[in-house]
């Protein structure tokens, strides 16, 4: 769906594009949702960085200027999600963009992981990300446009060994994603969903550290600056998907169609992402693992 040129109701205060957008970006206080709210802020918009990690998205928000705002945010608090709505307003006007991008995994195998864990993967991917849809649906239907994009990931169609929980959220959020497009599908929203690949962030440095999360290593892995420019171009093409790289993503959406195929090809892209990662961990001084 196109945005509206004017405002669909009397009262709205929705500015023209040319003045730059308001974006809401969750999981700003470092890594992919740092470095969309930095390019962002580059092509002229305004930010509010939101992250559960307040010290750190305060600091990250104090390097980017004006037009950056920070506000703590856990994403699995409706009355977080309101303030964080409430603050963006407050300093830059209503939110055009919510990026939903905070996520969490514990790696390990199902069995190993505690209930817990299960647990908090599901509550933070999935039911935090599900709160601040629906808090946006309400408030950017009220005004009359916006945008939701949601990062989520290329295991959203590809299960893989080591990720089954975090996995299993992903085929989740892509499903609620797509169902809540279709649903406002005569409203005045716009939905995109992009899926990255294996990214060099913090939790790149926790999959080093664990060999049942060596598929992570299996391909190429992208910086986080790469993740950044396909998600704020988004915002002016409107893309329904995108898949990360384009060629491999499509392929691996593919094999994930087939269970007989994933369970054939899967063992042999995990053996590569071992062979991999101890290349890795051996050019940086880290002993073998011994799996």
């Amino acid at each position: 769906m196109s945005q509206p040129s004017e405002p669909s109701r009397p009262n709205s205060p929705y500015r023209p594009s040319e003045e730059g957008k308001v974006l809401l970006v969750t999981g700003a206080g470092g890594g992919i949702g740092a470095a969309i709210a930095e390019l962002a802020i580059t092509r002229g918009h305004r930010v509010l960085l939101t992250d559960v990690d307040e010290e750190a998205v305060l600091a990250r928000a104090g390097t980017l200027g004006e037009r950056a705002a920070a506000q703590a945010l856990d994403i699995r608090s409706p009355a977080d999600w309101s303030r964080a709505f409430d603050a963006a307003q407050a300093r830059f006007g209503v939110v055009d963009v919510l990026v939903n991008n905070a996520g969490i995994t514990h790696t390990g195998l199902a069995r190993d992981l505690r209930p817990q864990q299960h647990r908090d993967i599901v509550e933070i991917n999935l039911l935090g990300t599900i709160t601040g849809v629906c808090t946006a649906l309400e408030r950017m239907t009220a005004q009359g446009h916006g945008h939701i994009i949601t990062v989520c990931s290329m295991t959203s169609f590809l299960p893989l060994p080591g990720y089954a929980t975090y996995g299993a959220t992903k085929h989740g959020l892509r499903a609620f994603h797509h169902s809540v497009a279709i649903e406002e599908r005569d409203g005045p929203l716009d939905f995109t969903i992009v899926h990255p690949p294996s990214t060099r962030t913090g939790m790149l440095d926790q999959e080093m550290a664990d060999p049942s999360a060596a598929i992570a290593f299996a391909e190429k892995s992208y910086a986080p600056e790469q993740i950044a420019r396909v998600v704020v171009d988004a915002m002016t093409a409107k893309p329904v998907e995108v898949v990360f790289p384009p060629l491999a993503g499509r392929f691996q959406r593919i094999v994930g169609v087939f269970p007989r195929l994933m369970r054939r090809a899967i063992p042999i892209v995990e053996a590569k992402g071992r062979r991999q990662r101890e290349r890795l961990r051996s050019a940086q001084g880290i002993p073998a693992s011994g799996n």
